[in-house]
């Protein structure tokens, strides 16, 4: 049977060519969905260039023929926008011009008419709204990546007999066969399929006490290179700090893209501020000539055009948690850290007047190609799927970046735990032998005793 959706603008506004990913069933954008688009037409962002796409796709297709009619589209599909149905009833509370439920009547006034509705929209409320009337609502899953937990970790456990784990002691390498995993639920061993550049903790199937640390090199279970290593006076408390170590120390050639996904207080940002700036000044330069830190906030990179001061005033208040992680790492004795607050200010200012470390906004990195830098994406659960893949291909020769974030606090209105570009970058990333991946836990927060508690409990 052929089915008719009904796109919501917030569709197109995130993925413009959502109108081919329906195949030969029929595609219906109501007329307000097209005042909505010649609103955000005119904005200076990602909203905006996909309005004007979407506008241009939609313009393409009309010369073709008559969108009332409906128009062939080269997947088999057709194309049409609807004027009708504002007579249709909903329920009496409802506000009959509110621009969602100009969308809903449409939906309704189809599916009376005998079509077979679904309507398509990135908005919860408008899905609920939509099934009180009985019209069929779902999401738009183009870019979408599977549920967190079935996401991938960057690491595994696995298990390998004493003999096999002594070997792995002794000359630093086993092959894939020699490990496997074991069912949770029936304690049974099973295969398991190992991923490039995949952090493994190898545990000892005769001895609970014995394991070791690995990776995945391709073919063979290597031993970490950077285990004895200390970045900028830090020592990894963890296994998800070491394999985040491991990460980091690599050089660009070998590891220019580092995703790191975890919760609160896992040191995600103070690791990889620890590691540039050993990288920097312990090195002296020799790979890395500056550190670009980039922290996307959703009403900043919109606006930062229209704000008044520099673009440095602009982002300054968006970027003090890494001031916090800096005054940490700037002077380690934690006796005397607090004990000058200028002294303390003076040290954090010279990193920023000598150019070690910058900050941009994320809008301000588009059509760059960044060379031999350090580049940090904090909070990038809040990038789009576009906006990520814009980052990754700015990567000049010797850059490295590190996208970092948690999944569960994203602030941007149209994204969620499955379609933010940090998730999307992993899932498209895995495998690949330039990308090192790290999911730390809850149980590797190191930020304090009660941060832990509140990540356990909360």
């Amino acid at each position: 049977m052929k089915k008719t959706f009904v796109l919501d603008t917030n569709v197109l506004l995130q993925t413009p060519f959502a109108l081919y990913s329906f195949g030969d069933n029929d595609i219906v954008i109501p007329e307000v969905v097209l005042e909505e688009l010649d609103r955000f037409k005119k904005d200076n962002s990602e909203l905006g260039a996909n309005a004007r796409h979407a506008a241009r796709l939609i313009d393409s297709l009309r010369v073709r023929g008559n969108l009332n009619e409906g128009i062939s589209m080269d997947n088999g599909g057709t194309l049409r926008v609807e004027m009708n149905f504002n007579d249709v009833q909903l329920p009496p509370s409802w506000q009959a011009h509110s621009n969602d439920n100009r969308i809903l009547k449409v939906c309704k006034g189809l599916s009376e008419k005998g079509e077979h509705v679904f309507l398509v929209t990135k908005d919860i409320f408008e899905r609920i709204k939509a099934d009180i009337i009985g019209v069929v609502a779902q999401d738009f899953f183009a870019e979408q990546v599977p549920a967190y937990d079935e996401q991938y970790r960057g690491r595994l456990e696995v298990y390998a007999t004493e003999g096999k784990l002594n070997e792995f002691y002794n000359k630093g390498k086993l092959l894939p066969e020699d490990v496997f995993g074991v069912n949770t639920e029936t304690g049974k061993q099973e295969d398991i399929k190992l991923e490039t550049n995949q952090f493994l903790i190898i545990h000892s199937c005769n001895n609970d006490k014995q394991t070791a640390l690995g990776r995945f090199d391709g073919k063979e279970i290597v031993t970490l290179k950077f285990l004895l290593e200390h970045p900028f006076g830090v020592t990894p408390r963890n296994a998800g700090q070491k394999f985040l170590q491991e990460a980091l120390m690599l050089d660009a050639d070998k590891a220019p893209l580092v995703i790191v996904k975890g919760p609160a207080g896992t040191a995600k940002t103070f690791y990889s501020l620890a590691v540039g700036l050993h990288k920097i000044m312990a090195e002296q330069g020799k790979l890395y000539r500056k550190i670009l830190v980039c922290r996307p906030n959703v009403k900043l990179d919109e606006d930062i055009g229209f704000l008044p001061g520099t673009e440095q005033e602009k982002i300054a208040p968006f970027l003090r948690p890494v001031i916090d992680n800096l005054e940490i790492l700037v002077d380690n004795d934690e006796n005397e850290r607090y004990s000058s607050e200028k002294e303390l200010k003076d040290k954090i200012d010279e990193l920023f007047d000598r150019k070690i470390i910058n900050t941009e906004a994320i809008a301000f990195i588009r059509g760059r190609s960044i060379v031999k830098q350090w580049v940090i994406i904090d909070e990038a659960q809040n990038l789009t799927p576009k906006q990520v893949k814009g980052i990754i291909t700015r990567a000049g020769f010797g850059t490295k970046i590190i996208l970092l974030g948690d999944p569960e606090q994203i602030d941007h209105p149209f994204l969620d735990i499955r379609t933010n570009g940090l998730c999307y970058a992993a899932e498209k990333m895995k495998g690949s032998h330039l990308c090192y991946q790290v999911t730390l836990t809850d149980e590797e927060c190191e930020r304090s005793d009660l941060a832990y508690e509140g990540a356990k409990r909360m």
